[in-house]
């Protein structure tokens, strides 16, 4: 059992689109409009078929009122640290503290090289991601008034001045597989977002579970202190099927509950671009999850 005891939330991930930009917002409103909780985008600043995810999450930030906002995860690499956590504070204080900082170490090198990105390994990736959550904490530490220094192998400050503060302690959630960003999201993360099409079956869960328990009570942390969100994708149907997320919304339901009964999971953010999945997803799939975790918690 690895219930962290978390509240449950329920969001999309959507791919930004810049071939019908309006789609992609309107599909932001649907998500609002059926009751999840989050609203995520793809990051691939390299990719010319999507809008920019910073711009994007500014537009539909002003257009909602409560759905809380995500890079689902933003591209470190293209990102400068320093930059980013004013730019995701200023977006939070906008929204009134609805945006959450989903973070990447980068992965398609060539991609990030060719846009003037420094290319890194992916040890190296991990390193530079555990120095820019330093910068990221340290602009956002604004009752700290000590001179802010940090002499980093990839990324430097001497003396910038911090601020502004979040309007609310803006979550970092890792997009982390491998062991070494499993113990880098325990030991400074926020949350953990995986995508459940890369892990390879339940048990590699479980594995990765402990994996960040053990990295967090190393750095003095509760292991619940890390949610555990997970981007999930399937088919509904009105047959039952034996496959993870491929049946009707009852047994979606089950699954999921399961996952956060078993493993931990507190947030699922549902992958696709269909508005009646959406809707499927927030007015059926949520609540009964909801109410069958309630249920066996008590």
């Amino acid at each position: 059992m690895s219930d962290y005891g978390h509240e449950l939330e329920f969001g999309a991930f959507i791919t930004p689109s810049n071939a019908a930009p309006q789609q992609v917002v309107e599909l932001v409103g649907t998500a609002e409009a059926a009751g999840l909780d989050l609203a995520t985008f793809q990051d691939h600043p390299y990719q010319p078929r999507f809008l920019d995810t910073w711009t994007l999450l500014s537009y539909v930030a002003a257009r909602t009122d409560r759905i809380h906002l995500s890079g689902n995860v933003l591209n470190l690499p293209l990102r400068p640290p320093a930059v980013l956590a004013r730019a995701a504070a200023s977006l939070d204080l906008l929204s009134g503290g609805r945006f959450e900082l989903g973070l990447g170490a980068g992965g398609f090198w060539d991609a990030i090289e060719a846009m003037g990105g420094r290319r890194l390994t992916p040890g190296q990736g991990v390193d530079a991601l555990s120095e820019a959550i330093d910068v990221i904490r340290g602009v956002w530490d604004v009752g700290n008034k000590a001179r802010f220094r940090l002499d980093g192998e990839y990324y430097q400050v001497d003396g910038a001045k911090r601020g502004p503060a979040p309007a609310h302690d803006i979550g970092i959630w890792l997009g982390a597989y491998k062991p070494r960003m499993l113990r880098l999201t325990g030991a400074k993360a926020d949350g953990w977002l995986p995508s459940l099409a890369y892990v390879q079956g339940l048990d590699e869960l479980a594995a990765d579970n402990r994996i960040i328990d053990e990295a967090a009570e190393e750095a003095g942390r509760s292991p619940a202190a890390v949610r555990r969100l997970i981007n999930v994708g399937g088919r509904f149907g009105n047959a039952r099927d034996d496959r993870l997320l491929s049946g009707p919304p009852r047994q979606w339901a089950e699954q999921l509950a399961a996952l956060t009964l078993e493993y931990g999971f507190g947030t699922y953010i549902l992958a696709g671009d269909d508005p009646t999945a959406l809707q499927i997803f927030g007015r059926e799939v949520a609540p009964a999850v909801r109410e069958l975790v309630a249920a066996e918690r008590k």
